[in-house]
């Protein structure tokens, strides 16, 4: 199965707190996208990886998600390693896609800063035709970094204004990780996640990158390299005057 974008991340739910507003807004333009979740979350301080199964089904239903697999990897011990990379290469290969997402490099969670690392380098390496897979060389054209816990300076914001509440309804379908209005309280540990402060930062944050390019909501992406733009004129016609309101000095 062939996509238009592969979102890669180690935990079932980091796509969806990071940049899933971004991807319901993807699938609303007609293009095809998938999840891959490294791991099953089974090293979690709540719920358990067969409640995280049920949840990331429930939540892969609400964005409409093309397809969504799960490598199976350890969690808590994801490593750069050769049989790793291999994994990540062959989902690539398979999924085929433009365009991949990948965690931020810098994190305190190793898990994501790890990924953000084997992601990109596999994404090099599954265009390697001696490196040998099921499924045939493919290269996608861009890995784009989704926004963690540790900020940057974005190369870009994805404006996802309409699709906000459908990102906040993916997210509470996680109900063991994650703060949910009305859910029966739960007796696990609490954690910071599990509290009403983290959704209202899940907010706050989207409202604060949604208010940089003049939108109530936005997702932050960073890219490593240089665009090209060829027409400067057509690109910036598009964008409406509202959307550069704000400019910075560094």
């Amino acid at each position: 199965m062939q996509v238009d974008v592969l979102a890669l991340a180690p935990h079932p739910d980091d796509i969806e707190t990071t940049c899933s507003g971004t991807i319901v807004k993807m699938l609303s333009q007609g293009y095809k996208v998938a999840i891959c979740d490294l791991t099953q979350g089974e090293m979690g301080s709540r719920g358990s990886k067969e409640i995280r199964k049920e949840e990331l089904t429930e939540a892969a239903k609400i964005m409409g998600l093309t397809a969504r697999v799960n490598l199976k990897i350890p969690d808590g011990w994801v490593e750069n390693t050769k049989e790793n990379k291999f994994k990540v290469i062959e989902v690539i290969r398979k999924f085929r896609p433009k365009i991949v997402i990948a965690p931020y490099w810098v994190d305190r969670h190793p898990d994501h800063q790890t990924t953000g690392q084997l992601v990109e380098q596999a994404t090099f390496m599954a265009g390697l035709k001696n490196i040998k897979t099921e499924s045939e060389p493919y290269r996608p054209k861009r890995v784009l970094y989704a926004m963690f816990r540790t900020e940057f300076q974005p190369s870009f914001i994805v404006d996802i204004s309409e699709t906000f509440k459908t990102k906040m309804k993916a997210i509470q379908a996680y109900k063991s990780q994650f703060f949910v209005p009305g859910a029966k309280t739960s007796n696990e540990p609490v954690s910071y996640i599990s509290t009403p402060a983290f959704m209202e930062l899940l907010e706050s944050r989207s409202r604060y990158y949604g208010s940089l390019i003049g939108r109530k909501y936005g997702e932050p992406f960073l890219i490593r390299e240089v665009l090209e733009l060829n027409d400067p004129v057509s690109f910036f016609d598009g964008i409406a005057n509202e959307g550069l309101i704000y400019t910075r000095t560094f």
